[in-house]
């Protein structure tokens, strides 16, 4: 890639578009929104002008950051093209390990009698998606799924869903208006704010969120939030993944069960 490609266009992301002189500390906001760039990217590289165009500064301030995001190996060098670094994997490990949720996540997951034989995760609401923030293995034949650290848009997961139920319909209705498209993976998939938002009603009669196919044919997923007290709304829910071929109500039942135990016990480890 030359140094003068044009990269196309990215879609801001709501809620983190920036803001001009917010911050006591633009080196680090546009330190930020470097890695956030690389980690949207479709190739995960991009150029130096890329960059620039993307901070709206100058090619040679971009270069002194790059230089020294560089030296921190926050982010690498491939050929003329800038990438995530792997100082950034050490970061998010240790940021995990501290989370009691992902221990206690793990620690329930190997002891529960169907979802240790299952797929499992446990997932962060983020804006207009869920970040994951651990999975626990225990049916190796289901690997078309997120992995730790994956995006996912809420309309395409259980567990997102399950979690933006949750939230007041104003809410709701500012966030996805009835005639947002949204992100589309399978035939499956919910295609509008209004399906979406008609879905949510029976999620919250029924406690948990279903995903049929909406992702990854052939496999369906099972959501529930984690319980959360005060107005600030829910931030961590639990998915379970299954194959569909062999996924029963009786099966359905019984991963509820067992994920809504899973959920009390994260919303309230003493019991």
């Amino acid at each position: 890639m030359s140094d003068v490609t044009t990269a196309p266009p990215r879609k801001a992301v709501k809620g983190h578009e920036p803001k001009a002189n917010a911050t006591p500390a633009p080196a680090v906001t546009r330190a930020a929104a470097v890695l956030d760039a690389l980690a949207e990217s479709a190739t995960g590289r991009l150029t130096l002008s890329d960059l620039a165009r993307e901070l709206a500064i100058p090619k040679s301030s971009t270069s002194n950051l790059l230089q020294a995001l560089e030296d921190a190996e926050l982010i690498t060098r491939v050929g003329s093209d800038y990438a995530l670094g792997v100082k950034l994997v050490e970061l998010g490990a240790a940021y995990l390990s501290r989370r009691d949720e992902v221990k206690e996540f793990y620690r329930f997951c190997e002891q529960a009698p169907l979802l240790k034989l299952a797929t499992v995760r446990i997932a962060m609401l983020d804006g207009d998606n869920v970040i994951y923030l651990a999975r626990y293995e225990g049916h190796p034949a289901v690997r078309l799924t997120s992995n730790i650290g994956d995006k996912m848009p809420v309309s395409l997961c259980s567990v997102g869903k399950a979690l933006v139920a949750k939230l007041h319909d104003h809410d709701l209705d500012e966030q996805f208006p009835d005639d947002l498209a949204l992100p589309i993976m399978t035939a499956n998939s919910l295609k509008t704010g209004k399906e979406l938002k008609a879905e949510l009603g029976t999620i919250r009669v029924q406690g948990y969120a279903f995903e049929d196919e909406e992702s990854t044919l052939g496999v369906v997923s099972l959501g529930v939030a984690v319980p959360t007290r005060g107005s600030h709304g829910p931030s961590l829910g639990v998915s379970v993944t299954a194959l569909k071929a062999t996924f029963s109500e009786a099966e359905r039942e019984a991963m509820v069960a067992e994920l809504r135990d899973l959920t009390k016990m994260l919303g309230n480890p003493m019991g």
